[in-house]
């Protein structure tokens, strides 16, 4: 059986915790009760290590920027040889589901699980897991229902009949109609968990949605998978790494896998599923999860409550002191703050949709950025000038680059970095430095044991990410 895992998704909900570039599902959102600092495992991380008990291998579809952080996780649990299937852009989940299934033996059994959703009851979670498996091998496709503990709003249901059949799916509903669900007892949360044979699930995304179907066939041809046109055989690559092209990718229809197929099919089950589940989704959902005082607000070593009680109170960058403050979610972190009241953090997307239209980089990425080479931290930033301390793991370089618009000077702090500049190419030591004049081509790589830290100072009239020009990457990026 192999685990599909769906890394798509920016966590909108979350923000500021949450970022384009660094979503919740690779965010360490937990902390650890002894220390109160966030050294716990990511969501991604626990998604992993939980179905790699019950699943023999794991395939990971994300987008480009989200691999690199993937690869980098499964490090930290020493898990390798997994297959990867790297999105330029997101068409939803059928067909993410689609081009993964069209890589396996279409007998595989495919458990197909979201990256960001917290499991507590792992006992009641492989049972439940067994019997979809039973019903998947019977050639059904099975879908996960959550046992619904209060009458929610945000997600859509599943009505069964007969226990394990599914009579309808339901929209999110408004109160009323939650509270009638509740009361009913045979509706459930829908998880976005699935469980099928890889060419059980093409058949009918064939025979409901071809245009998918066609168009995720052509996208995997176009990267040098063959996929035969009949819906019988599949590629069964052995590629660990599968890159579709962008415009191959924007020709596929976008689409859920509900309504692409599962609203649909006559073939579907349902599980119904009691095992303390949560989707993380809001920090209404986070605040539920997390330990807490004895004033009932979450625990944190940085957080002075006076007479506060009931507060969801994340941040670890500096000190944060309530009075009298109740019912409150603070997040700080070090470029955004959020104040909200407990019960409209589902707002907390409006934000996000705000910041998109200034054209803010604050939903996209936080003042330290993760890149495949190692990670950047904004200093300081001002008109004509940006100051960032960056970190170059062993082994890892940059890409050769130029940018059109900026100067930069490179002042080595630990560390030997091998420096790429025209034509020369030298080693800069400690308290040594470079300096690179727009338009110049020039590389950053560690050839060493031990990570390079430097400080940049960029001066121009634009400090912008997107001012670089790749010429050479070891990463395939553009």
């Amino acid at each position: 059986m192999t685990n599909i895992i769906l890394c798509g998704g920016s966590g909108t909900r979350l923000w500021p915790v949450s970022r384009t570039l660094m979503p919740k599902q690779f965010v360490k959102l937990f902390l650890n009760e002894n220390t109160g600092h966030k050294d716990n495992k990511s969501l991604f991380q626990l998604t992993v290590e939980r179905n790699s008990k019950i699943c023999d291998s794991s395939f990971i579809v994300s987008n480009t920027e989200q691999y690199f952080l993937a690869l980098d996780q499964l490090e930290e649990l020493k898990k390798k040889n997994n297959k990867y299937l790297l999105e330029p852009i997101g068409r939803n989940t059928a067909p993410a589901i689609a081009l993964a299934c069209m890589v396996l033996d279409p007998n595989e059994i495919v458990f197909v699980t979201p990256s960001d959703h917290l499991i507590k009851n792992e006992l009641e979670y492989k049972k439940v897991v067994e019997k979809a498996k039973d019903f998947a091998n019977k050639n059904q496709l099975v879908t996960f229902g959550i046992t619904p503990t209060f009458a929610e709003t945000g997600f859509g249901y599943i009505e069964s009949v007969n226990e394990f059949d599914v009579k309808a799916f339901h929209e999110k509903p408004d109160l009323n109609t939650a509270l009638s669900y509740l009361e009913a007892g045979n509706y459930y949360w829908n998880s976005g968990m699935f469980m099928f044979k890889s060419g059980v699930f093409l058949d009918e995304l064939k025979k409901y949605s071809p245009k998918i179907y066609d168009a995720c066939r052509d996208a995997l041809n176009g990267t040098g998978t063959l996929v035969p046109a009949n819906g019988n055989s599949f590629s069964n690559s052995n590629q660990n790494l599968i890159r579709i092209k962008h415009e191959d990718m924007a020709a596929i229809p976008e689409d859920s896998i509900d309504y692409a197929v599962m609203e649909k099919s006559k073939l579907v089950k349902v599980i119904p599923s009691n095992i303390s589940w949560s989707d993380v989704g809001s920090f209404d959902a986070l605040f539920d999860e997390l330990p807490k005082d004895e004033n009932n607000n979450t625990t944190n070593e940085n957080h002075i409550s006076i007479d506060s009680k009931n507060n969801l109170i994340y941040g670890n960058e500096r000190k944060i002191a309530t009075v009298d403050i109740d019912d409150l979610i603070i997040i700080d972190t070090a470029d955004a703050l959020l104040i909200s009241k407990k019960g409209s953090s589902q707002k907390v997307k409006q934000v996000v949709e705000k910041l998109k239209k200034q054209n803010s980089q604050l939903q996209n990425i936080h003042l330290t950025g993760y890149r495949p080479w190692g990670s950047y931290t904004i200093l300081e930033e001002s008109n004509g000038y940006k100051i960032k301390r960056i970190v170059v793991q062993p082994n890892k370089r940059l890409s050769l680059q130029k940018h059109f618009h900026r100067s930069e000077h490179w002042i080595v702090v630990s560390g030997t970095a091998t420096v790429t500049v025209g034509d020369e190419k030298r080693l800069v030591r400690p308290n040594e430095s470079t300096y690179i004049k727009a338009g110049e081509l020039h590389r950053l790589e560690n050839e060493g044991k031990i990570p390079v830290v430097l400080i940049e100072a960029q001066v121009g009239e634009y400090t912008g990410e997107d001012d670089i020009v790749r010429i050479e990457d070891d990463f395939e990026r553009v």
